[in-house]
């Protein structure tokens, strides 16, 4: 991001549904040092009850990998030094094609912190970044059962939405598992 841009080192003040004092919320680049908060936050929003197909693809290498891969499209929000939504991304490009992608892969804001612009304020800042770049297309994902991400997206302008469809076999009832188990126990008798 160019130092110039209206968006960075911004600072938002947000107003609190309850009677709070205003909380300012920073966006800025993700530092090393934020991988563990940021992982841990998301293990707190994706969870295998409410979202079992990003629980399943969410864990620290994510994390990692992203923000080794495209440092400067991996966003954090910050409110008191805490580390309170983010938005990872990249910059995807295909041999041979004057196309260039961005990828936002995953925004997730602390519970405390939803409704008040923070994930609004990280997908344009990081839709910033993918324009300063060159980026032709933006694309985001999200299992169809999220309703208030999908809800979210299209008011942004997202849409021709193309289902993809994740299978998944229960390899506790594969016979082959069955009879290890079964090995197993007559090994220990």
């Amino acid at each position: 991001m160019s130092e110039n841009s209206p968006l960075n080192g911004l600072v938002l003040n947000h107003r609190p549904r309850s009677r709070r004092a205003l909380v300012p919320v920073t966006i800025r680049e993700l530092a090393l040092e934020d991988i563990p908060s940021v992982f841990a936050l998301g293990q707190k929003l994706f969870t295998s009850e409410k979202l079992p197909t990003l629980y399943r693809a969410w864990d620290e290498d994510e994390v990692v990998r992203l923000y080794t891969t495209d440092r400067e499209t991996c966003l954090v929000a910050e409110a008191a030094g805490q580390v309170v939504g983010f938005a990872l991304g990249q910059i995807m490009e295909k041999p041979r094609s004057a196309w260039r992608y961005g990828w936002l892969e995953w925004l997730g804001v602390d519970r405390a912190f939803k409704r008040r612009g923070v994930a609004t304020r990280l997908l344009r800042q990081l839709t910033s970044r993918f324009i300063e770049r060159n980026a032709r297309i933006m694309l985001v994902d999200t299992d169809e059962r999220n309703k208030q991400a999908l809800a979210f997206f299209r008011k942004h302008g997202f849409g021709q939405e193309v289902r993809h469809i994740y299978l998944s076999q229960n390899l506790d009832d594969h016979p082959e598992a069955i009879a290890r188990r079964e090995d197993s126990k007559h090994a220990e008798d």
